[in-house]
């Protein structure tokens, strides 16, 4: 059973950055496999951002993110990150990350089972 823990949210001002942070525990002895950052505003649907895929660390993004965010994953510390930059007010979102064991590849638009209870980004 793997459980994921998001953290890093909070307030930020239109430009700046802020890196988000999940943790993985449980039984992650996984050989393939996918993890990625999502967003949902309230009366939308979530949006997928960028995923990573392990072994290889293959990334992918959606466009209006792939400028400004970075994903990035510590297989030893079990921690995914997103790196925001020049944060937009559209950003403002809480963001979810998520895992999924996957013998290929992942994309932002791959169904994931395995879900963090999430973080708030609020842009001012």
């Amino acid at each position: 059973h793997v459980q994921l823990v998001e953290s890093g949210g909070g307030s930020v001002q239109a430009g700046g950055s802020l890196t988000l942070s999940c943790v993985a525990s449980g039984s992650t002895r996984y050989t393939r496999y996918c993890m990625g950052w999502f967003r949902q505003i309230p009366g939308k649907e979530r949006e997928g951002l960028a995923t990573i895929y392990t072994p290889g660390a293959y990334t992918q993004y959606v466009d209006s993110v792939k400028s400004r965010f970075t994903i990035s994953h510590d297989v030893a510390k079990r921690t995914l990150s997103l790196q925001m930059s020049n944060i937009e007010s559209e950003d403002t979102a809480t963001y979810y990350c998520a895992l999924d064991v996957l013998e290929r590849g992942c994309s932002p638009t791959t169904v994931f089972h395995i879900w963090g209870q999430g973080t708030q980004v609020t842009v001012s």
